[in-house]
């Protein structure tokens, strides 16, 4: 099996070195072996590892979530039902998030109406809703 530097592993994975580096710190990815001249080397799971590690954050997971993740994949006792049920949470999050963008965005269509966009910045309705909203 052929091992991979840091940087052919970061090409693979679609990533920046410092993005490898960040997450052998925050435990996502496991210290890697040295070659004897000091070189990280990394196998094919590691790759997978990444990908992985990226898809997730791609679907709204945090790094706290993604190890998570990561550790049911590893345990043997856990179960899809286990996956499921962080999978769900997330959806749920995900549409609690959905409700408070939608509430934001009613209220920017509303005080961006109630400006005519003329006059000088110190009368601009906008403005002076966000200081009335912070009373």
């Amino acid at each position: 099996m052929e091992s991979l530097t840091s940087g052919k592993l970061a090409n693979q994975g679609g990533v920046n070195l410092e993005t490898i580096r960040y997450y052998e710190r925050r435990g996502l990815l496991p210290k890697p072996p040295r070659t004897p001249g000091g070189y990280r080397t990394f196998d094919a799971e590691a790759v997978r590892r990444l990908r992985f590690i990226k898809q997730a954050q791609a679907l709204g997971f945090s790094l706290k979530e993604v190890r998570e993740l990561l550790a049911l994949r590893l345990d043997p006792r856990s179960s899809c039902a286990d996956v499921r049920r962080r999978a769900e949470a997330k959806i749920a999050d995900i549409e609690q998030k959905l409700r408070a963008l939608r509430a934001m965005r009613k209220v920017l269509v509303r005080i961006t109406a109630a400006c005519a966009g003329r006059g000088p910045v110190n009368e601009c309705p906008i403005l002076e809703s966000f200081e009335e909203r912070g009373r």
